[in-house]
């Protein structure tokens, strides 16, 4: 299956194009993460085997966190990246684009029980194939989807961002709607992105390339650079 793109709406109207990954680039993320648990429970088995049969309780319950708790917690704390998908450049988002919440990310886990059946991920092989966004059944059941997730190139005319929070709550579909403008700004003239900052001044509270600095700070502060 090729990668497609998901169109979704924000409230506002906005029409948003979400990259899916296909099924290469998401079973290469799954086994740098694989290889990284599996090199992480070797280090931790060598030094609980000091510790004889106590050390092998605390081994068994590092196995647990690191095959269940490992992607649930990357995936919410890390904006929807695990090492693997942060190095194939990959996001989990929700189904609409906004960021992946905890529940979503414990939900599409756990269904990894299922996916793997009958064995090598079968159904979820069936299943990505199926879907026309190469979702697995952890995906559809979650409302998840992965998509490619560059990282974020900051505007032309800004060649020094500095971090810039918003002035005001923005909803999930807002924020979509920023970053991909900071993605996308060096495709954009210098009159263009003028022109879209200037729409959005009470959140930048700033028009001309002004807005246009504070609408690129206001994205890698959403991106989590703090």
């Amino acid at each position: 299956m090729l990668d497609t793109f998901r169109e979704v709406h924000t409230p506002e109207g906005v029409a948003l194009q979400l990259p899916a990954a296909g099924p290469v680039p998401r079973a290469l993320a799954w086994l740098i993460d694989a290889g990284i648990r599996l090199g992480m429970l070797t280090a931790v088995g060598m030094l609980m085997a000091l510790l004889g049969t106590a050390g092998m309780g605390l081994y068994l319950i590092v196995m647990f966190l690191l095959m269940w708790a490992y992607p649930v917690v990357c995936e919410a704390v890390f904006n929807g990246q695990t090492p693997g998908k942060r190095a194939l450049e990959l996001r989990v988002v929700s189904a609409d684009g906004a960021p992946v919440g905890w529940m979503a990310s414990i939900v599409r886990n756990l269904m990894r029980t299922v996916d793997m059946l009958p064995f090598a991920y079968g159904f979820g092989v069936i299943a990505g194939l199926a879907d026309p966004y190469g979702r697995r059944l952890g995906d559809l059941v979650a409302g998840t989807l992965v998509v490619h997730a560059p990282r974020l190139q900051l505007p032309r005319t800004a060649p020094s961002v500095s971090v810039h929070a918003p002035a005001a709550p923005l909803r999930p579909g807002e924020q979509v709607a920023v970053i991909a403008f900071a993605e996308r700004a060096t495709q954009l003239t210098a009159e263009r992105q003028r022109e879209l900052a200037d729409i959005v001044e009470p959140v930048t509270g700033a028009r001309g390339e002004l807005g246009v600095v504070r609408l690129a700070g206001i994205a890698a502060w959403l991106l989590g650079r703090r």
